[in-house]
């Protein structure tokens, strides 16, 4: 923790009230007793299960101190000035006899100095209290911190192997102190002792494992979820301008250069099973970054403000876990209402496009949407998002590569079909068409008993009617729309 020095000035200032939200209970209380052992003040300690005690010196629990009103009457008629630390108090501060006694304490400070000081995960202070209290804010162990903890671990585990050598890849290291940004001291000495405990090295392999620990130990909700398969651009057919755009801007995501900020994110239109959920995924392989999934359909609450604290908390997790890439899958759905919504999607939308002009973490937004007439125009405008591209339905050429990858995927060889039949039978076919028509064919000939062969799969695809005919002027009508407006992915 770099910023001890900040809470022993403000220890020493006149706030009566002192706030830390933190997870690191022990560390601080273990700190706020060394400040207080250095200035000759008395500490004193409380929580709901062992009551009040002496931190400095062991004198016992103190009777009579064991609820929180009892604690605080205590402190009110003491006369021993001295720092008085409350664990886990918030769940008492909407109790009036609670805060009544809190602000006596607090308006009688320059008489008798008695510094509560308030250690939990979360802190809302009633408004009575604000004027009274001051909320220090615990920095997060930085670069250089990250650094020197990797370096004790390592000589820690030295110091236990004698007779082995820790291996330890540079650019792992690099990555794995980007991964830890976001932690507590405690959270990433953990991550760090577990990743060179596992073999005794620091190497890439170790690098998704800590981002998964780090996304369970932030996320405490389904509206924003953790997406274990990634995949990479080759497993994406076509749409190469958009690779081609994205490997352009990898350099600069990764590290800032030539004076460039990082991308902020795109938004893929197009036709439903085109590639833009696989595309997105495809997007954190590249980046070699976590992908976190938003989900608006767990996102809405039907309490007042509810809505826009859950957007809240997920973008925060995002932020936290940054190096990352946030997938928005159908954006459209959430941020579409009506006037029967209160005004909810429009709030929604405040908040999200508040967060992507003023977040500073390097979180690259991949937005999906479908039907482009049910999206505000401010989310789409230039500066929001870095650009907008189109996802059509693949033509020959990708439509062959997309038939070789499914093939290979389900140990076919696509030498054994021809290839170029199956591409002209596929026209209109968008790619997750396309993997139906094998699956299904798959099945039928394990039904029949027999091997995959052209004359099933060319039944499957005679059988299967694409979107392109279903809905043919829905998907002409979005075609039209975005000849002019946004870029091809292809």
């Amino acid at each position: 923790m770099n910023n001890l020095k900040d809470l022993h000035i403000m220890l020493q200032g006149d706030s009566p009230i002192i706030l830390l939200e933190s997870q690191e209970e022990i560390r601080l209380v273990d700190n706020l007793s060394q400040m207080c052992l250095n200035d000759g003040t008395f500490i004193f300690k409380w929580s709901a299960t062992e009551g009040m005690c002496r931190v400095d010196i062991d004198l016992g629990l103190m009777t009579g101190t064991d609820t929180p009103e009892e604690v605080l009457r205590h402190i009110k008629s003491t006369t021993m000035s001295g720092v008085y630390i409350l664990l886990d108090f918030h769940p008492y501060l909407d109790d009036p006899i609670i805060i009544r006694l809190l602000k006596e304490i607090a308006q009688n400070y320059e008489k008798l100095a008695r510094t509560i000081v308030f250690i939990s995960h979360a802190l809302n202070i009633p408004a009575e209290l604000k004027h009274l209290s001051a909320k220090f804010e615990i920095k997060l162990p930085d670069i250089g911190v990250l650094k020197r903890m990797i370096k004790e671990e390592a000589h820690r585990w030295q110091d236990n192997h004698p007779h082995q050598k820790l291996r330890a890849d540079r650019k792992a290291v690099e990555s794995l102190i980007n991964h830890l940004l976001g932690t507590t001291s405690a959270d990433a000495r953990r991550l760090i002792r577990a990743a060179i405990e596992n073999d005794g090295a620091i190497t890439s392999r170790d690098i998704p494992t800590v981002m998964e620990a780090k996304y369970k130990l932030l996320n405490k909700d389904d509206v924003i979820s953790y997406e274990y398969d990634t995949t990479v651009l080759s497993n994406v057919a076509g749409l190469d301008k958009l690779k081609t755009w994205l490997k352009q801007r990898k350099v600069v995501f990764e590290k800032a250069t030539h004076g460039l900020d990082s991308p902020k994110g795109i938004m893929l239109l197009g036709v439903q099973g085109c590639g833009k959920s696989l595309a997105a995924k495809a997007v954190a392989g590249l980046f070699e970054v976590p992908l976190l999934r938003l989900d608006f359909g767990a996102l809405y609450n039907k309490f007042i403000g509810e809505t826009e604290k859950n957007l809240r908390k997920a973008l925060e997790t995002a932020e936290t876990m940054s190096p990352c890439v946030v997938w928005i899958d159908e954006i459209e759905k959430g941020l579409s209402g009506d006037s029967t919504d209160g005004g909810v999607s429009q709030r929604v939308l405040g908040t999200l496009l508040t967060w992507m002009v003023e977040h500073r973490g390097k979180v690259f937004i991949v937005a999906t949407a479908n039907d482009i007439h049910s999206l505000p125009p401010e989310l789409i405008r230039k500066g929001r998002l870095d650009e907008v591209f189109f996802v059509d339905l693949p033509n020959e050429v990708v439509r062959e590569k997309i038939l070789e990858i499914h093939l290979r995927q389900r140990n076919q060889l696509p030498s054994h079909f021809k290839i170029a039949e199956l591409v002209e039978a596929t026209e209109g076919f968008s790619g997750a068409e396309i993997e139906q028509a094998i699956v299904s064919a798959l099945y039928t000939s394990m039904a029949e008993e027999q091997k995959l062969n052209q004359e099933v799969l060319l039944h499957e695809i005679a059988e299967t009617r694409p979107l392109s005919i279903l809905m043919a002027e829905k998907i002409n009508a979005l075609r039209h729309w975005a000849k002019d407006r946004t870029v091809s992915a292809s």
